[in-house]
């Protein structure tokens, strides 16, 4: 398969984890959190899909497109391991229905390695009943694996739930 049929796989395969997630989370109350800015699209895609719901990002730095760049009190800016202990203090534990992460960086075994990490607090911000998304496994305690979305190949993306 090309480069550029996994890539559009990939994006399909995101997009229909969303979907399914956005569906699942309707009727949890909270928040949604995307880990992994980037150039802006997801996050431009959450607010079409989540309407209603406010948004918080998590990303190394700015690097989106300015209008995919979310508000700066709607913004966590720095390593997510320094990050995330601010946000479950600001935020609260329980306060995410909804959660994307978007951790892959090209070298598998150090995005494996930062989601393992971060999965713990990742966990303790969801609201019991609360989805997650990802590109990683993320290992931690309360969370629940969930099948993915029907065309989705195990392993390209991640779906649990906060039990």
């Amino acid at each position: 398969m090309s480069r550029l049929d996994s890539f559009i796989r990939r994006l399909e395969a995101q997009r229909n984890c969303l979907a399914d997630a956005a569906s699942r989370a309707k009727a949890i109350p909270g928040i949604v959190l995307e880990f992994g800015l980037g150039n802006g699209r997801t996050y431009d895609h959450l607010r079409e899909i989540c309407p209603g719901r406010e948004i918080y990002v998590f990303d190394r730095q700015v690097a989106a497109h300015p209008d995919c760049i979310p508000p700066a009190d709607h913004l966590f800016l720095g390593d997510f391991t320094d990050t995330l202990p601010a946000a479950l203090a600001r935020l609260g534990a329980g306060s995410a229905a909804f959660v994307h992460v978007d951790l892959g960086s090209g070298d598998a075994a150090a995005s494996q390695a930062l989601a393992s990490a971060i999965a713990p607090q990742v966990s303790a911000l969801m609201a019991p009943g609360g989805i997650l998304v990802s590109d990683q496994p993320m290992p931690a305690p309360g969370l629940g694996t969930l099948p993915l979305p029907d065309g989705v190949k195990p392993g390209r993306y991640f779906m649990a739930t906060r039990q």
